[in-house]
């Protein structure tokens, strides 16, 4: 998402930095350029109008006119306002009233809201809260079942719900099953249609009314664009949604949506679905959001992906391996399974200021099964041969390639690798280990 709008942009920059003074005409020449690339992104045009206004405002002000490097500054405005745009600032779930607090999750058929509502109780987990998943969707087949498997899966306790059932009696009943159990929130996964209709709404009111819930988000598919937005409309309008969760961020999607529901609505994004795994839902921040559309990379949420993945202890064992120049083959795989625990390598790589956005890696495609590859190699090693690569000779290297489903090139290529690994180690160490960072990986 974001790519050709990211395209767009910094081509659009890229002119304005070329003037070393900018005037209303190259402002007005460099600004229609960002209009479109806003309206191409499936922005709503009120939206696109309005945004393009107040940069250009700020821009022939003395801010920009008295810099020496106006066209940064103008980059600089740009981001200011499209975080303004999304929100300002990460707007975290409500949970106030008598405990346990409920959380409604409403949308359209088809959004993903079964699915989000594990996601979040993945978060809610990881934020020291008890989950109780409520399957309130009576209408579609076997969406209590779909969450029921989910609540197995990420071991938390789920309503026993039947389609007989009415949904208004659900969640009314899951409040005192939820005390029993130990928990501290419900998440109720309510009916969706394929349309709006007037029966949906009357259903989530009167649930609305019987549970009292301290939030309602709004599931929204991010695929569909400007209709994203008119859907928000009119759930808010129906209940006073507190926010919207995004889902399928990671596709193809123009990101119209992302840039449009706060303006419009007033309502925040609070999360994004950003992968269908269980864990890939992320609390939405305007401000680290701006800065991967105008490919500035995101390196906090990459840090906060590393500190989810990273043992402190294990680290700190590694760091004196490291200073002992004792980094094994054990070792390398473990860092190995880390990484991958982070997400997909591609991904990881844009998040790096000045370089996802660069063209040497814009196209970048890293293959995650190399990873895989990797630890299959290592995991077919006796532990000897782990802590002493030096003894791998040829017979061994057939044996671990046989082994690993692999061909002896691949384990070449992979203990090549590793000692260059080493080779950088000991001339880190011989300086200090200046700059090495403690428990991720020295290349």
């Amino acid at each position: 998402m974001f790519e050709n709008l990211s395209d767009k942009l910094n081509a659009a920059f890229k002119k304005l930095k070329g003037h070393g003074k900018l005037t209303e005409n190259n402002i007005d020449a460099g600004l229609k350029e960002v209009r479109m690339a806003l309206l191409e992104a499936d922005v709503h045009f009120r939206v696109a109008k309005q945004f393009i206004a107040d940069i250009k405002q700020r821009a022939l002000g003395q801010e920009v006119m008295a810099s020496l490097t106006p066209g940064q500054q103008v980059v600089k405005i740009v981001y200011e306002e499209l975080t303004a745009l999304m929100g300002s600032r990460n707007e975290s779930l409500t949970l106030a009233g008598p405990s346990p607090f409920c959380v409604m999750l409403v949308g359209l058929q088809g959004s993903g809201k079964t699915t989000t509502a594990g996601k979040l109780a993945i978060h809610l987990n990881r934020l020291g809260r008890k989950p109780y998943l409520v399957p309130a969707d009576v209408v579609r087949p076997a969406a209590i079942d779909q969450l029921t498997r989910l609540g197995d899966q990420i071991s938390a306790p789920v309503f026993a719900a039947t389609t007989e059932m009415d949904p208004v009696k659900i969640c009314r009943d899951a409040r005192p099953a939820a005390l029993k159990a130990g928990c501290d929130t419900l998440l109720i996964d309510t009916a969706g249609r394929l349309h709006i209709d007037t029966q949906l709404m009357e259903e989530l009111q009167a649930i609305k009314e019987a549970v009292g819930p301290s939030d309602i988000l709004l599931v929204a598919d991010a695929m569909t664009g400007q209709d994203a937005v008119n859907i928000a409309g009119s759930f808010d309008e129906a209940l006073n949604i507190g926010g919207v969760i995004l889902t399928k961020m990671d596709g193809d999607a123009r990101g119209g949506a992302a840039l449009s529901i706060k303006a419009v609505t007033g309502k925040p994004i609070k999360f994004i679905g950003v992968g269908e795994k269980l864990d890939q839902l992320e609390p939405f921040h305007p401000d680290r959001m701006a800065s991967t559309i105008l490919g500035m990379g995101d390196v906090l949420t990459l840090v906060e992906k590393a500190q989810a993945v990273v043992d402190e202890k294990q680290a700190a064992e590694l760091e004196k391996k490291l200073r002992k120049s004792q980094f094994s083959l054990e070792d390398f795989r473990d860092q190995m399974v880390q990484v991958r625990k982070m997400g997909s390598l591609s991904d990881l790589v844009k998040m790096i200021p000045g370089v996802g956005g660069s063209k040497q890696f814009k196209n970048l495609q890293v293959d995650d099964g190399e990873l895989v590859k990797i630890e299959a190699i290592i995991n077919s090693m006796t532990r000897q041969e782990r802590h002493k690569h030096q003894m791998i000779n040829g017979s061994r290297r057939r044996r671990i390639a046989h082994g690993s489903g692999t061909s002896i090139q691949d384990v070449n290529r992979l203990l090549k690798n590793y000692t260059q690994v080493l080779k950088m180690m000991k001339k880190l160490n011989q300086r200090g280990m200046r700059g090495l960072q403690r428990g991720m990986l020295p290349f």
